[in-house]
């Protein structure tokens, strides 16, 4: 309990902020209201008002979670205005660019650890791709994937990867870099071989290193899958129901939207951390 205090500290501070937010902003449109309808209201009726509104600038947070209880257990999980069916879209095309982004992550970084003309030729490329807005190529490669007959998601996968793949390489090359000059002298005094150095000591000093940018790259797959969607809508996902939020000025249903791809992050970062916990007790780098 004492370790939770904390965390429910910050949470109570960031719903006080939302709730004097969303009235300093939906203030404005319940004046005009009133303002119409000839008729003064008192501060208190104005607060009322901004709790309420249809459309509001900023939604109460009160207004959000009935929106996410009313989207996801009041509705069939096959229902188009599910949270849960436009959540597993979204976290199918996740995995699938996340699998991608790992696959590729790692073996770059292998390239780039062995093979010194790659590490001096790919690694700026890697490095500048990551400075091209997401934004700008994801129509692109849709246009592009779509003409070749890929599936949509795998389409999805591919723009998901473009994000994710990039702090994969970044930590295993630092963790394939990690063990020191001495152990790998002694590798070599053992007459080991570039793959047994690789199998024996490389790969298992860059497991925490190896998690730490998958927690990280799970979340840019998150993102990239969402993006994707917002030139996919047509199929469903998170990003579907953020795009049609903004279509219509549904400002609730954009925000259950967001805390709803939150949630999938969150759930992904923590199942990573398990699977770390588990896998570095087996190895013994960890109690």
């Amino acid at each position: 309990m004492r370790n939770l205090l904390p965390i429910l500290t910050v949470v109570a501070v960031i719903v006080a902020l939302w709730y004097a937010l969303a009235v300093v902003l939906n203030a404005p449109w319940a004046y005009s209201k009133a303002k119409r309808a000839d008729v003064t209201l008192s501060f208190s009726q104005m607060v009322t008002d901004t709790m309420a509104q249809d459309k509001p600038r900023l939604p109460a947070p009160h207004q959000v979670a009935v929106e996410i209880w009313e989207t996801t257990v009041e509705k069939k999980i096959t229902s188009k205005r599910s949270l849960i069916y436009h959540g597993w879209i979204t976290l199918q095309a996740t995995l699938l660019g996340f699998a991608f982004g790992i696959a590729l992550g790692i073996g770059l970084a292998v390239a780039i650890v062995y093979f010194r003309v790659v590490d001096m030729s790919v690694m700026p490329w890697i490095i500048a791709s990551q400075t091209v807005p997401i934004l700008a190529i994801a129509p692109m490669i849709v246009v592009v994937l779509a003409a070749l007959q890929v599936d949509d998601i795998v389409a999805k996968g591919v723009i998901s990867m473009y994000l994710s793949f990039f702090p994969v390489v970044v930590g295993m090359v630092k963790g394939l870099r990690s063990p020191d000059a001495m152990l790998l002298d002694q590798m070599k005094t053992y007459n080991a071989s570039p793959a047994q150095t690789f199998w024996k000591l490389r790969l298992p000093n860059s497991v925490p290193y190896l998690f730490t940018s998958l927690k990280v790259g799970a979340a840019a797959s998150l993102v990239g899958a969402v993006v994707a969607e917002l030139s996919l809508s047509q199929n469903g996902g998170l990003g579907a129901r953020l795009l049609a939020g903004s279509y219509y000025g549904q400002t609730i249903q954009i925000w259950s939207a967001l805390l709803a791809a939150a949630t999938v992050a969150a759930l992904m970062v923590i199942s990573l951390g398990a699977l770390e916990k588990a896998m570095l007790k087996r190895m013994g780098m960890a109690t």
